[in-house]
This record gives structure tokens, C-alpha cells and sequence, in this order.
């Protein structure tokens, strides 16, 4: 359910970029962090625990540890060299897992930033559906928003994302105008 092939996408960067933000495609460690901190501003008080979806190297994990240390982290991701890197840079727990086909953990929250951009619609919706359900109190999550036509990346409609919320009986909240074609969205179980 991917558009391009994942391993050959990602590797390509990180043997253009390194180790970093760019390397997982990311514009900058700059936007990468401009997206955190909407997916952060979606979060309750409290202590909780988080599944990150598609953690890449951990770098959402260090932004909130940094801010919060009552959050208990668990991190996924399906590329080797993420899941070995992640691992070393965190000491968090890792899983090597398909979010769109293995056994999920559960958790009080999902977040995702970045790994929707590379699957199709059905993709998207299919990894958005499972992490919810996998969650006790929600997702929270952030997609390329528009009706641009791309071989790499999905875009998503917000009226897509709101039909689904509703489907989902998810209480919703959306951040949008922080950044260009992008949109955070939580999807709550209260």
C-alpha cells in the first residue's frame, strides 16, 4: 500500500543525507520540528503512554522527552537501519513492525508524523484506522493536505480526514497554516 518502495526511498536519502532529519526526507531538522510541535500541542496534560508510528531515528522521541518525562515511549517502524539507529540514539523501546500488517501494542496515544506521505489513500487510511484502534485514548497525526497530484508523496483532503474522524466517532481537533500543505490532526476517544 506504499507508492514507491520504502526501504529504496529511505536508504536513498539517508545515503544522500546521513543519519539526520534530511536523510529521512525530511526539509530540515527545522520543519521536522515545526510538525512536532503541533502533534505536541494535541497532547493532554498527564502521564500516558505513547506508540510513535513510523519513529524513524527517534528525533520526536528526544523533542518531547525534552519537555515532558511522565510519557512512557515505545517506538515503531519498518526500516532496518531506523529501528537499529533509533534503538542506539533512545534506549527506548523499539519494535521492527508493519504498521499496516503486524501485531500493534497498545497505548494511550498513536502519533505519526511524515509516514503517511508515502502510501496510498487506501494506505493511509488503512495505518490511521489500526493505530486508533490499537490506542486507548487516540491519534495524533500529520499528512500532506491538498489535492496535488504526486508519483512520491499522498495527498490528503481534510474532508477526507474529518469523513473518517466521523466514521471513527472520534472527537477531532486540526492544526493547519503552520507550515505549507501540511495539517495535524487528533483523532480523541473521550
Amino acid at each position: 500500500m506504499n507508492r514507491i518502495d520504502n526501504d529504496r526511498f529511505y536508504i536513498s536519502g539517508i545515503i544522500d543525507h546521513g543519519l539526520t532529519p534530511q536523510g529521512l526526507r525530511w526539509r530540515s531538522a527545522h520543519s521536522q520540528e515545526i510538525r512536532f510541535e503541533q502533534l505536541f500541542s494535541l497532547l493532554p496534560a498527564g502521564s500516558f503512554s505513547i506508540v510513535d508510528a513510523g519513529y524513524g531515528f527517534g528525533d520526536l522521541y528526544h523533542y518531547i522527552s525534552q519537555r515532558r518525562n511522565d510519557i512512557a515511549y515505545v517506538g515503531i517502524d519498518t526500516l532496518d537501519i531506523a529501528v537499529s539507529e533509533a534503538r542506539d540514539r533512545t534506549g527506548a523501546t523499539i519494535l521492527h513492525r508493519d504498521i499496516l500488517y503486524d501485531s500493534l501494542p497498545e497505548a494511550d496515544f498513536y502519533l505519526c508524523s511524515g509516514a503517511l506521505n508515502i502510501l496510498t489513500r487506501q494506505g493511509a487510511i488503512r495505518f490511521i484506522e489500526r493505530c486508533f484502534y490499537a490506542s486507548k485514548e487516540g491519534m495524533i497525526f500529520n499528512f500532506l493536505e491538498g489535492k496535488k497530484e504526486s508519483n512520491i508523496y499522498n495527498y490528503l483532503q481534510l474532508s477526507e480526514m474529518q469523513s473518517l474522524g466521523e466514521r471513527l466517532e472520534a472527537k477531532m481537533a486540526f492544526r493547519r497554516s503552520y507550515y505549507e500543505s501540511d495539517c495535524t490532526v487528533a483523532f480523541y476517544k473521550w
